[in-house]
């Protein structure tokens, strides 16, 4: 069959398959141990399959830089699984490699079906869809306390333009000053909620929210369109900041499986960040 053409795509909210493809990387975090190797097992590949990978990953393709950066985003999520070291991982390592290459054509076949022949489409997803049926999609679940790990990771790009926001240099010097208090029990509470996110079967969750944070919280301000420089912002103080914003969010993320207490150690010192998180006044 003819393979399609299409129009310059700019923005993925324009992509005419945006529901599969965010379907695909909605399910991402979500994959469970037992369906890696169902994965594995229904990858394969030949002359067909490799024309098709490459046209999908060819500079014609829609959003050709959205799916490279998604492809860092399912090494990062698999780290673990990759290296194969930690007891919780029950997936042998060369099994979870061939299962990403699985789930790597499906994130680029699901990008460039614009410009793909139905056929090319349907090998490239064929193994995904072995295991994930065509609207058996999930909605990304970031735990009971979802909005408030949205609303935490939403106001760090205001952190990021700090430079032309004093409220957000002022909450950034206070975040700062907060990062050197109970560094201890932040270590120890951080523990106790990823081994909650391990046992909830959160930890890509986790993973991802902590990806998701580092964007954000990376990014160039919109108004000088410069990054974060050594200069103006020390290495070192960024790392704190950051590191105590995802520590939030995490604990967010498995708060309905730690003690009260355990989440607020991480949570309170970002509280100005996600004010529904405040204690009303007794």
């Amino acid at each position: 069959m003819t393979r399609r053409t299409t129009t310059t795509i700019a923005r993925l909210e324009e992509h005419p398959n945006l529901a599969e493809v965010l379907g695909v990387l909605a399910r991402l975090a979500h994959v469970r141990d037992d369906e890696l190797p169902r994965l594995a097992a229904a990858w394969t590949n030949d002359a067909f399959l490799a024309g098709a990978r490459d046209r999908a990953l060819g500079p014609d393709s829609p959003l050709v830089c959205e799916v490279l950066s998604a492809f860092d985003a399912v090494t990062a999520l698999f780290a673990d699984d990759l290296r194969g070291e930690e007891q919780y991982v029950t997936v042998e390592p060369v099994i979870v490699v061939v299962a990403l290459k699985a789930v790597r054509d499906a994130v680029a076949g699901a990008y460039a079906r614009p410009v793909l022949s139905r056929a090319e489409h349907a090998a490239l997803l064929r193994p995904w869809r072995a295991v994930y049926a065509e609207g058996d999609d999930v909605e990304p679940d970031l735990g009971p306390q979802g909005p408030q790990v949205r609303a935490l990771l939403q106001a760090l790009p205001r952190l990021a333009a700090r430079c032309h926001d004093p409220e957000g240099q002022a909450l950034w010097d206070a975040l700062v000053d907060q990062s050197f208090l109970a560094e201890s029990d932040r270590a120890d509470a951080r523990s106790s909620a990823f081994s909650a996110a391990v046992l909830t079967s959160r930890r890509r969750a986790w993973a991802l929210v902590r990806r998701s944070g580092a964007e954000g919280l990376g990014g160039s301000c919109r108004s000088c369109r410069t990054s974060r420089t050594p200069d103006r912002t020390p290495d070192r103080q960024a790392e704190r900041v950051l590191g105590l914003c995802l520590d939030a969010a995490c604990a967010l993320l498995v708060a309905d499986a730690l003690p009260d207490a355990t989440t607020e150690v991480l949570t309170l010192p970002v509280t100005a960040l996600v004010p529904q998180q405040r204690r009303p006044a007794a």
